[in-house]
């Protein structure tokens, strides 16, 4: 089975896969939900080459996850990349790799696990959904992450761009 065919497939699971099944992907989706948006910006955070980062990016915004947007640079039309309500929903997912990727994949060295902060109160949650000191849910815009290998200042997460309903309206 290829991924055309996961991507198409009765499995929701081989769907999901067959959009996000790549280590580049993911990695793209961590930094867009970190606020990246440039193409620039995720060549250099990522260290990824510039074909394969075109491929990626386009895969994603047609599977809707990011949308392209253009903007004018000097001269030129340049497009940035923002991530969609499907992208952002993306966050426990990313959050649990984290976390299983903290408990189960050994580094080269010892490192801290990755910590989501309410920005509201600037606690630590435990499972990112809920905070315990203010006794209320996290949206994606209360949240933030703290990467203590990049910095232990939180880092508020990105969030949706505002895009047209599958109607059109």
């Amino acid at each position: 089975m290829n991924s055309t065919d996961l991507a198409s497939g009765p499995c929701p699971l081989g769907r999901a896969a067959g959009i996000l099944g790549d280590r580049w992907t993911l990695l793209i989706m961590r930094n867009a939900t970190l606020g990246a948006t440039r193409f620039e910006q995720f060549r250099t955070g990522l260290g990824i080459a510039d074909n394969i980062l075109s491929n990626r990016l386009g895969k994603l915004v047609d599977a809707g996850v990011l949308t392209k947007e253009p903007y004018e640079d000097g001269n030129r039309i340049r497009s940035h990349y923002r991530i969609t309500q499907a992208g952002v929903a993306l966050r426990p997912v990313l959050e649990a790799l984290a976390a299983w990727g903290h408990t189960y994949a050994n580094p080269a060295e010892p490192t801290i696990a990755v910590r989501i902060v309410h920005l509201a109160c600037g606690r630590p949650t435990a499972d990112g959904s809920y905070c315990d000191v203010c006794d209320t849910a996290i949206t994606n815009e209360d949240a933030a992450w703290v990467m203590p290998w990049v910095s232990e200042e939180p880092i508020p997460l990105a969030t949706a761009a505002a895009t047209a309903a599958p109607d059109g309206s």
